[in-house]
């Protein structure tokens, strides 16, 4: 390059810099753009991309179900011994498969809907069939010394308990103590009660919620957020704010997620709204995902997180609220004594663990977490771990229950929920969002890099003719 062409540096130099300037001028518009395009397909009204992936799962939702079988039976019944526990699984079913129903949109930003329950048995996804016998705990006998404390009653309840020949454990089949089965004990009792009972008796063909959410019309940072479930704020289960219905309902959440976020949902399995923090960046599919898993601290004891205070119901068999990893959610349960944990008493103190045998606990199998696209707040993939347990105490004056030692609490089974987003709908996410970022964010990055490198390629000839000239 001839050094009498300096205009000609200096003008290709301009135009670097020209070309850097108007790269790094297109991130606060790009960002605008796409501020604008993700509050225009985010909000929950019907012909944008958040109702469709709001109103049915774009991707099949499963359940699968581990449920613990007792190995000593004998030992357990006539000397009150640690059950030995083992669990059996996957029983696999299909859920959430049915769209919203009732959906209302409201004049106030929101829109109320109704979750409808189903479970399609998936024979191919199962190590079994439902008709695979389990010894498991018998839910009527454990309960009744729960639900009936006085004398006089306990003592008619082992009359009937004796008549129909129940014990505290039983054999059943996993489709019985899944989704339901008529009870001796119940059945003999002459009050007007349901004989029926299972672990998720009634569940197809019944409804979960009403839920009010706002759409996020109104204001785009509450999108997704919970307004009211059943019609109230509250859930009449726990004291203080623990009692509030608080975040969404995990399916999604308001855009532009950040990592040092708190996500808040609601979970009605297990009676209360939970949280889940940062773990770390996951890809599914092409698409880039931040993981909020939810902590050790959500069902640490009040002695460690006193936040947790209001979560601690009773004294006695929390030892003054100093167990952790267990949730007595009987209020929610009509009196019954059904404790939630993670699977295999995951964070649970040593105790409670001490008391079964056969539980080996990891959080790689058995935590809770959201796989969250951070632009649109939609949760892509997901893994909804629990287990339901319930306390079994000693009673008196019902011989069935006559040898147990001590209060402690007793697994039924444990349950993975799971979704990841489906080849067709994540193909059509990554082209219509996170495709149109990247292309956007490419181009102001390409734009910054030639321009950087034009301007000094251009200024260096420049000054190097000029310092030429000189001598």
């Amino acid at each position: 390059m001839g050094c009498n062409r300096n205009w000609g540096l200096l003008t290709g130099a301009i135009f670097g810099a020209v070309l850097a300037i108007f790269g790094g001028v297109l991130i606060p518009v790009g960002d605008n753009l796409i501020g604008k395009a993700i509050k225009k397909e985010a909000v929950i009204v019907n012909g944008t991309i958040a109702f469709q992936n709001w109103l049915v799962p774009g991707s099949s939702v499963y359940r699968q179900f581990w449920i613990f079988h007792v190995q000593n039976p004998s030992e357990v019944l006539e000397t009150g011994a640690r059950p030995k526990l083992e669990q059996r699984g996957p029983y696999t079913y299909r859920v959430r498969y049915l769209p919203k129903e009732n959906i209302t949109e409201n004049s106030d930003g929101t829109i109320s809907y109704m979750l409808p329950n189903i479970a399609r048995f998936e024979p191919d996804m199962s190590v079994g069939t439902e008709n695979d016998t389990i010894t498991c705990l018998n839910l009527a006998v454990v309960a009744a010394p729960a639900l009936y404390t006085n004398t006089f009653i306990q003592l008619l309840l082992n009359t009937w308990i004796k008549s129909s020949k129940s014990s505290m454990l039983q054999n059943r089949t996993v489709k019985e103590i899944l989704w339901g089965y008529k009870d001796p004990f119940l059945n003999k009792v002459p009050f007007p009660l349901d004989p029926v009972l299972g672990v998720f008796y009634p569940y197809n063909g019944t409804f979960d919620g009403l839920y009010k959410v706002n759409t996020g019309q109104n204001d785009i940072k509450k999108t997704a957020i919970i307004e009211s479930y059943k019609d109230k704020r509250n859930l009449s289960y726990w004291e203080g704010y623990c009692d509030l219905v608080n975040g969404t309902d995990g399916a999604s959440f308001p855009p532009f997620v950040k990592k040092d976020q708190v996500l808040r949902f609601f979970s009605s399995d297990i009676c209360r709204s939970i949280y889940g923090v940062f773990q770390g960046e996951q890809n599914v599919k092409g698409i880039s995902l931040y993981r909020f898993a939810v902590p050790r601290e959500a069902f640490a004891s009040p002695a460690e997180v006193s936040d947790n205070y209001c979560f601690c119901t009773d004294q006695v068999i929390s030892q003054n609220c100093t167990l952790a990893g267990v949730l007595d959610i009987s209020a929610c349960k009509a009196g019954r004594p059904v404790f939630i944990s993670l699977p295999h008493f995951l964070h649970a103190s040593e105790s409670i663990l001490h008391d079964v045998e056969g539980l080996s606990p990891n959080e790689e199998e058995h935590e809770t977490f959201l796989d969250v696209e951070p632009i649109t707040g939609f949760t892509l993939q997901f893994a909804k771990r629990l287990q339901v347990n319930l306390l079994v105490k000693p009673a008196a004056k019902i011989e069935a229950l006559s040898k147990v030692q001590k209060p402690y609490i007793f697994p039924l089974l444990w349950l993975n929920e799971s979704a990841v987003i489906g080849d067709e709908k994540a193909e059509m996410f990554r082209n219509k969002v996170t495709g149109r970022v990247q292309m956007l964010n490419m181009l102001q990055m390409v734009l910054m890099i030639v321009g950087s490198v034009l301007f000094i390629a251009f200024m260096g000839s420049y000054f190097i003719c000029r310092s030429k000239k000189l001598k």
